[in-house]
């Protein structure tokens, strides 16, 4: 196995949504292991009372010394982001982000690693204005594509965009596997 793939759904979707399904079948041809987690018993907490359960049920997922991908779509994107400042991980893959939930007091953020982006211009939920400014100030890979916050019309587009990923990911040196090495200098 090249790594764990850790798959987040959006909050009026469940494991077996179209996109995590997609993506998720990715993973596991490209040779990754892939979870999707199910949150929709949290999710029947409501918005806010969600959040930090998600993020925990996610660091659950996480095994030490594998290397770990998350990926999320809307609600699934924006704990994904959250849990990755706690987590030791190769990359992010987020999908219709919201970089706000109303109410939520802590600051919207995400670890610096290697991330792709995917949203709708006409995501009707989430402003592409804010998004944009997100990926310019990460320099994330930012697929737009014109669609709404569901992206239904563009599954196989987003599910060959995180092919893609998969592979810039393979390709830089898996750093925790190494361990500790001695280098003389």
């Amino acid at each position: 196995m090249k790594g764990h793939v850790i798959l987040s759904h959006g909050s009026d979707s469940g494991p077996e949504g179209t996109k995590v399904k997609a993506l998720a079948a990715v993973a596991t041809s490209c040779g990754w292991r892939a979870s999707r987690g199910d949150y929709r018993d949290l999710d029947a907490r409501g918005m806010l009372a969600c959040i930090e359960p998600r993020i925990a049920r996610v660091r659950h997922k996480m095994r030490p010394g594998e290397r770990t991908l998350l990926v999320g779509s809307s609600m699934g994107a924006f704990t994904s982001a959250l849990a990755s400042l706690e987590m030791d991980i190769a990359g992010l893959f987020l999908i219709a982000l919201p970089l706000e939930i109303p109410g939520y007091d802590k600051p919207f953020d995400a670890r610096r690693v290697p991330t792709t982006v995917v949203h709708g211009w006409n995501d009707e939920i989430c402003p592409a204005s804010e998004v944009v400014t997100f990926a310019r100030q990460r320099r994330a890979t930012l697929l737009m594509v014109p669609d709404t916050h569901r992206l239904a019309d563009h599954v196989e587009v987003i599910a060959e965009q995180f092919r893609l990923f998969l592979a810039a990911i393979e390709a830089e040196p898996d750093l925790a596997a190494l361990g500790d090495l001695d280098v003389e200098e």
